[in-house]
């Protein structure tokens, strides 16, 4: 299946890589990204690997590290990338 972000999901993900990379430096943000990107392979793959998160929307999550959650939902021919949930923000900017 092939995957599509959605704007939510390209703004999160380059703003949480921007603040590791200011905060942390390059290679942590380059493990992220590497880290998501090896995720999104397997994901083609595999679209049911995350947890059933919003039942009643049909929102899976999956922990990419241990301070970010990527949220998806299965579509009939691709896979929806909706958001990324860094754990440092306010949790109401959590899918519902």
């Amino acid at each position: 299946m092939r995957i599509l972000w959605t704007k939510k999901s390209q703004s999160r993900f380059q703003e949480i890589n921007t603040y590791i990379s200011t905060e942390f430096g390059e290679l942590p943000s380059t493990k992220f990204r590497n880290k998501v990107f090896d995720f999104l392979e397997l994901l083609e793959r595999f679209p049911e690997l995350g947890t059933l998160e919003v039942a009643e929307k049909h929102i899976r999550g999956f922990q990419i590290s241990k301070q970010t959650k990527i949220f998806y939902r299965i579509n009939k021919d691709h896979i929806s990338l909706l958001t990324f949930f860094d754990s440092r923000q306010d949790p109401k900017d959590k899918p519902r």
